[in-house]
């Protein structure tokens, strides 16, 4: 039996977003769901599915209606309390076993990025599904980085026509000062990216994963990235999600950056975390 065609869609906030109702993801997603889907994910770039009940190839099978889900051998692939997946699963936790955390990314607060920025071939996407959620703290924080651009200044948008910069694998750090400025691993991406679908410009740079940018001195790449960091992170360009178990996002990685506030170390939180790249590309790339 398919979900029936009988899907509603509500925004999130005024910024991005929006709240996916009337499917049933243990059911298979037919052909016209599943354009509904696309078309939102692509209008709203955060896609929000609550009250699901789903085992991990679940919410790998949704995840490929938005692309190649990643089958990595890097990842962690299975989870003590659940059946492993024959999928590229990913548990982010702070619950330990036998003195061993059973995910990673444990905990703390995570400042904005943009998944996979570091590869070649970014993330298309990336999907989390909340299992177990603390009762306050945890939250997770999108920004609209296209909303960001266009707020931009003309001046500031001539500026930044042509410039790149280099993005670095940075997910255990804290503070800007701990980047490597000249690290010899690292992917160069336009810090204006044009969004293949919608033709929409976006900034594309992070506080916790962009170095420098090219072709600047070190004082003044700093000084415009710090500039344009504050201004992506502006609460005008940022919706807060209160994680709810069971609640399953998908984000456009493209064209929004996420982050996660601090939460009470002595509570338990388990989410399960699916990412999805662009047709073509390696599941060898780190």
């Amino acid at each position: 039996m398919d979900n029936a065609q009988n899907i509603s869609i509500e925004p999130l906030s005024k910024v991005l977003g929006a709240r996916i109702v009337g499917l049933d993801l243990r059911l298979p997603v037919d052909d016209s769901s599943g354009d509904v889907l696309r078309e939102a994910f692509s209008y709203y770039s955060v896609l929000c599915l609550s009250d699901q009940e789903i085992e991990a190839d679940h919410q790998a099978d949704f995840a490929s209606l938005f692309g190649k889900v990643d089958r990595s051998p890097h990842r962690p692939t299975d989870n003590p309390n659940e059946r492993q997946s024959t999928r590229g699963v990913m548990y982010v936790s702070n619950i330990k076993r036998d003195g061993k955390h059973i995910g990673v990314l444990p905990d703390g607060e995570m400042h904005f990025h943009s998944d996979g920025s570091h590869r070649e071939n970014p993330y298309r996407a990336t999907s989390l599904y909340a299992i177990k959620v603390p009762s306050s703290g945890g939250q997770t924080m999108f920004a609209n980085l296209a909303a960001a651009y266009d707020h931009l200044e003309e001046a500031t948008k001539q500026r930044l026509e042509g410039l790149t910069a280099n993005h670095v694998f940075n997910y255990n750090k804290t503070r800007r000062e701990d980047i490597p400025k000249n690290a010899e691993a690292y992917a160069e991406h336009p810090l204006v990216r044009t969004h293949p679908i919608t033709g929409r410009k976006s900034l594309y740079l992070s506080r916790l994963m962009t170095a420098r940018i090219n072709g600047l001195e070190e004082k003044e790449s700093e000084e415009l990235l710090l500039d344009l960091l504050d201004h992506c992170e502006s609460p005008e360009f940022v919706y807060t999600h209160e994680w709810v178990p069971g609640d399953l996002i998908i984000w456009d990685n493209r064209s929004v950056n996420h982050a996660r506030k601090d939460f009470p170390r002595e509570q338990e939180r388990l989410l399960r975390r699916f990412t999805v790249s662009e047709p073509g590309t390696s599941d060898d790339e780190v």
